[in-house]
């Protein structure tokens, strides 16, 4: 039996329901019935002397990987020994279809399994599926514009312990691959980079085999506002690594969150043309054999 066929099959005694009965299905979701999902969102600042701070992570996530989870996780310690920032919570923006990227899954499929990567393993960061649901293409700056809209006109901020509101600063949070590309002639238009660098400012996360150094050069100007973080375990996994694997039939487990790998598998995602009903074929005796999906539901 193959990795990917045992791991289709080795949890047959969850009984759970599937992500997508527990969210309804894709088509309901839309900008009509769409709201900020604030509900892990810290409501009050607990040090008045801090700067408020909310990470927005932009992505393709497909799949969302436990490097991308871990890239918030050490933006936050960063912001709590490194800088006067008090991180008051943190954001998945899946890219929309528009994207037209290669190995992109479906925006649904994309929302559904980053929301699965962070139900259980997350208390404070979330996923904006605002973005997603555009059915155009939305640059970067648009995306940073709506957080910054929802989190301080909407919500007008973050209160104080003395019961005032104070303005909430969001940044960009992305690997140093996404710096490189914005040191890059002629990929951002200028005016969005002013914007993202001047206003927004970024935490990047360095990534084993990418020198920033020279992208840091070419940004000399914003450097006040990029900040480094250090990655203290080297950790390479990347979602186009994912992808090749599930193409070659080789197992994914454990370079992503378990969830994760059961809703791939039971979607069929990420496989070549030519396995996809080979696939179909071991879902089906799957489902026949357990008698329900191994997938557990999202919240």
């Amino acid at each position: 039996m193959s990795a990917a066929n045992h791991d289709v099959l080795s949890n047959g005694g969850d009984r759970q329901p599937t992500v997508d009965a527990a969210l309804g299905s894709p088509e309901t979701m839309s900008l009509d019935n769409y709201r900020f999902p604030d509900e892990r969102l810290k409501r009050k600042l607990s040090d008045e002397t801090k700067q408020p701070l909310v990470l927005v992570s932009c992505g393709s996530f497909s799949p969302p990987t436990n490097l991308h989870l871990r890239m918030f996780e050490e933006a936050a310690d960063f912001c709590e020994f490194e800088t006067n920032y008090e991180v008051l919570g943190g954001f998945f923006s899946p890219v929309g279809d528009a994207y037209k990227k290669a190995g992109l899954a479906p925006a649904h499929h994309r929302i559904n399994m980053t929301r699965i990567a962070v139900r259980d393993s997350s208390t404070w960061i979330s996923v904006d599926p605002w973005e997603p649901l555009h059915k155009e293409y939305l640059p970067t700056v648009k995306v940073l514009d709506h957080f910054d809209h929802e989190l301080n006109e909407v919500l007008g901020g973050i209160e104080t312990l003395d019961g005032q509101k104070k303005r909430i600063q969001i940044a960009l949070l992305a690997g140093a691959d996404l710096i490189q590309t914005m040191s890059t002639p002629g990929l951002w238009a200028p005016e969005d980079l002013d914007r993202i660098l001047g206003h927004y400012g970024a935490f990047i996360l360095e990534r084993s085999g990418t020198d920033i150094d020279d992208a840091l050069l070419t940004l000399q100007h914003y450097r006040d506002n990029i900040r480094v973080i250090p990655q203290l375990i080297q950790n390479d996994v990347s979602s186009t690594k994912i992808r090749l694997f599930r193409k070659r039939g080789k197992s994914i487990r454990y370079y992503i969150p378990d969830q994760v790998v059961d809703y791939i598998y039971e979607h069929n995602l990420y496989v070549d043309d030519d396995k996809k009903q080979a696939e179909k074929g071991k879902g089906k005796v799957s489902q026949d054999a357990q008698g329900s999906s191994t997938v557990e539901t999202a919240s």
